[in-house]
């Protein structure tokens, strides 16, 4: 990350700053001047310091935790919507307990007001960002990163755009080598001043002319000897080389660019939930997750209490599981086995006909009292609550399966993880008793080639049903 993205971060980091503290004066008199709660007596409205404290750590925070500073996390608008709507949830929910416990004088409507105000504020100024960094472009006397894409091709043209998109951090297109003569002086439709300098053969020139701090290689995968002779050419000069695989070709549907840790890439899958889908998804899993603990939390501590009673041990249990796109994370679930449970794996692990592993038996020996009662009415998955909370997990989708099971997968099988894994299914919902989730991929596609937000509420209201019925 250069100079310029991180003197960014930081003063978008003091803006949300000053802008919660805003919010918060704001809401303090919309609820004297709005005539909605009734009166509200004047010497409540001066708040005192440690409430304007507690807003700006809960909220500073819950944006760190989210990654709303993180210019790789944010390039899409999307995006970055997404972030700030999951921080201010995070960062109400945290701050209503704190309240809770030491100042209970602001009112219901007074904090509903400083929610909706200061989410409208950051929103509204990160917008203001995105259009001043669009027309103008950004602060180029802040060494910005000056960049060049060998290949003027499709792929080529698509870095390109994806580059000029996202100038607010600190991306310079420069313009582009190609070694078709043809294509010298030529400049792409719709990128306006941007031309073929020269060819490949002219790019240490190029490089020490325009003082060039990275090279996007964008060849045809024809050109891979042509591809190491530059790098190998490069070895000296102190620029950044990404490679952007050539994949456009093969890609027939549904291919989009996207910039993932400053490189750019071409995604070929299945259909997955992005865009307006992903940030609806995401608030109603943050909705709904938050009001079930806020309605469950008596029962979890419950649960807790004779789960410790009944077997020595935590419990809580946490295991490694593959999340969306294949990314471990922990998982979280109630113990329902002895504490040697993972050393005694091999006791229960058995093939069927076909050389499916089975490692899940109704019968297993290492299920605890409690713990076939809770495996039975799946009241042990109820921690997953606070993955969801995290984002490691969504409500709805496929369960997150095991790593060791995952390198057996076929790879049509690891198209299951092209959406977020979540707490319930369509598998779950239709499954057979104790059938394995690796021998039921086909309901994870179903799940993820018809996916809306209205099957997700389905599958919700289809697993509670089938909870009462567990009963």
């Amino acid at each position: 990350m250069n100079r310029f993205s991180n003197r960014l971060s930081r003063f978008m980091f003091f803006a949300d700053i000053v802008l919660v503290l805003l919010g918060l004066f704001v809401a303090t008199q919309l609820r004297i001047l709005l005539p909605l709660g009734g009166h509200f007596v004047l010497i409540h409205a001066k708040l005192p310091l440690t409430v304007y404290l507690f807003a700006v750590i809960c909220w500073s925070v819950s944006l760190v935790l989210v990654e709303a500073y993180n210019p790789q996390k944010v390039l899409r608008a999307v995006d970055e919507i997404r972030r700030v709507f999951m921080a201010s949830f995070q960062s109400t929910l945290i701050m209503a307990g704190m309240l809770y416990l030491t100042y209970r004088e602001v009112s219901r409507y007074q904090f509903i007001y400083f929610y909706l105000t200061t989410t409208f504020l950051i929103l509204f100024y990160r917008g203001i960002l995105r259009v001043y960094y669009r027309i103008f472009g950004k602060g180029r006397e802040v060494e910005p990163r000056r960049i060049i894409v060998v290949g003027a091709g499709d792929l080529g043209i698509k870095v390109a755009e994806i580059i000029l998109q996202h100038r607010r951090w600190g991306f310079d297109f420069i313009g582009f080598l190609d070694d078709d003569l043809a294509k010298q002086g030529w400049q792409p439709e719709g990128l306006e001043g941007k031309t073929v300098l020269g060819t490949v053969d002219q790019l240490i020139e190029t490089v020490r002319e325009y003082e060039v701090s990275e090279i996007y290689l964008a060849l045809p995968s024809r050109a891979f000897t042509r591809l190491r002779n530059i790098v190998a050419t490069l070895q000296m000069e102190a620029v950044n080389i990404r490679v952007v695989p050539d994949y456009y070709s093969l890609a027939l549907v549904n291919a989009r660019f996207d910039i993932m840790g400053g490189l750019p890439t071409i995604s070929l899958r299945a259909p997955v939930i992005e865009g307006m889908n992903r940030l609806i998804k995401q608030i109603f899993d943050l909705i709904v997750s938050l009001l079930l603990l806020l309605v469950l939390w008596p029962v979890l501590v419950f649960i807790a209490v004779l789960i410790r009673r009944d077997s020595p041990g935590p419990a809580l249990f946490k295991q490694q599981r593959v999340g969306e796109n294949g990314q471990l994370f922990t998982m979280y679930k109630f113990r329902t086995m002895v504490l040697d449970a993972e050393d005694r794996q091999e006791e229960v692990i058995r093939q069927d006909d076909d050389g499916n592993v089975i490692h899940k038996h109704p019968d297993d020996p290492r299920l605890t009292r409690f713990g076939k009662f809770l495996r039975s009415t799946s009241l042990d998955e109820l921690p997953q609550l606070f993955n969801v909370l995290k984002g490691d997990m969504s409500l709805v989708g496929p369960r997150p399966e095991l790593p060791w099971l995952v390198e057996k997968y076929q790879p049509w099988q690891r198209k299951r993880f092209a959406v977020p894994q979540g707490i319930t299914g369509w598998w779950q919902v239709n499954k057979r008793e104790y059938q394995v989730m690796h021998m039921s991929t086909e309901d994870d596609l179903y799940y993820v080639y018809n996916y809306s937000l209205w099957l997700d509420i389905k599958i919700l209201f289809m697993t509670f049903g089938a909870l009462f019925r567990g009963f």
